[in-house]
């Protein structure tokens, strides 16, 4: 058997000379290193075209999690809006090929970028990145999602209602033998301080907007592709741009975040004016504080939620990082900030 790790390379040759224009096998597949999520795999045909794979982990899963058929369809949707994306090429459902599910993708060449605080790059780099992932973002949640044939990608209205308690459930699901207070709070608060109204908008909701799920150009300060639509649905832009805005309140250490940085000095910037930038290019008014900080403390309880997730499938074995169990472990701490939150931006009453 022509075999890579747990799956048969002969069998997706087949499947890709098949279904994909321009394929010559034999391909060669290595393995991405990195992230929690679906394994993904960069494929090389005979003829030098390089592709990308992304399959669903083997193993039992958490409801809903690891869904590359969803993110197939939306990268497929997107072809061509304002919103770069990576060229949909095939999606299978047949676990007969290589396991499980997997779509495959065009390979784009660029840059990741980790770190939010962006080391190494000049500030005036650094300013005109921040502008162009504002941009993108923007775009994507200006899109027609009924126009581009996603009307029935999610539901709309009740976003709050269903996620808080879709992640409540998850959160719940991973936490019998892992229990986190600060979440138990949480839950119960979320609930009864949803801002009036917000359960009305609904745009094209990625879910994931981190700017290490984003391609830049090698040398231009220019998003070339969007990538790990895991977690899209139709949900609210407020909520997607909370998370997106995630690094201003978590540090490094906590997870992925520049919260403390000197943001002037690096060209970054601060909160404030990142999102009123954002609330520009939407066309929207200025967010009431109290209600902007709701959307964040949702935003952290989700990723908490996300987190503790990735540490049940470490302790289970389904993980698809060797960092699972540390990443997993961010939860509690991530938990325990935005109960902070909380009770630092509302009164006693509130809370």
């Amino acid at each position: 058997m022509n075999g890579f790790g747990d799956f048969d390379v002969a069998r997706l040759e087949v499947w890709m000379r098949e279904r994909i224009d321009g394929f010559r096998p034999p391909l060669t597949l290595s393995r991405f290193k990195g992230g929690q999520s679906n394994p993904t795999y960069l494929v090389l045909d005979a003829t030098g075209n390089r592709y990308v794979l992304r399959k669903k982990p083997e193993g039992a899963l958490l409801p809903s999690a690891h869904a590359v058929d969803r993110e197939f369809r939306v990268i497929d949707a997107l072809r061509g809006s304002d919103v770069p994306v990576a060229g949909a090429r095939g999606y299978c459902d047949d676990a007969n090929v290589i396991g499980t599910p997997f779509y495959v993708m065009d390979f784009v060449d660029g840059r990741i970028l980790w770190d939010p605080a962006l080391p190494g790059l000049a500030n005036v780099e650094r300013t005109a990145i921040y502008d162009d992932m504002n941009r993108v973002v923007a775009a994507l949640h200006r899109v027609d999602y009924k126009a581009v044939g996603l009307a029935d990608y999610g539901r709309a209205g009740n976003f709050f209602d269903r996620q808080i308690g879709r992640w409540t459930r998850q959160y719940q699901a991973a936490a019998a033998d892992d229990p986190i207070p600060a979440m138990e709070r949480l839950i119960e608060w979320l609930p009864s301080h949803v801002p009036p109204g917000a359960q009305d908008e609904t745009c094209i909701f990625h879910g994931d907007l981190r700017i290490d799920n984003m391609i830049f150009h090698p040398t231009e300060p220019r998003v070339l592709a969007v990538l790990d639509w895991e977690l899209s649905t139709l949900g609210h832009p407020l909520a997607d741009f909370a998370y997106h805005a995630l690094p201003w309140r978590l540090t490094a250490a906590e997870f992925r975040g520049m919260a403390g940085t000197d943001y002037a000095a690096l060209g970054i910037p601060d909160e404030a004016t990142y999102l009123m930038t954002y609330c520009k290019r939407v066309g929207r008014e200025p967010i009431d504080p109290a209600h902007w900080e709701f959307y964040l403390t949702y935003s952290m309880f989700r990723l908490a939620a996300i987190l503790h997730g990735i540490s049940k499938r470490a302790r289970d074995g389904t993980a698809s990082s060797a960092e699972a169990i540390e990443t997993g472990a961010r939860a509690r701490p991530i938990a325990e900030a935005a109960w902070r939150q909380v009770e630092a931006h509302f009164s006693r009453g509130e809370r």
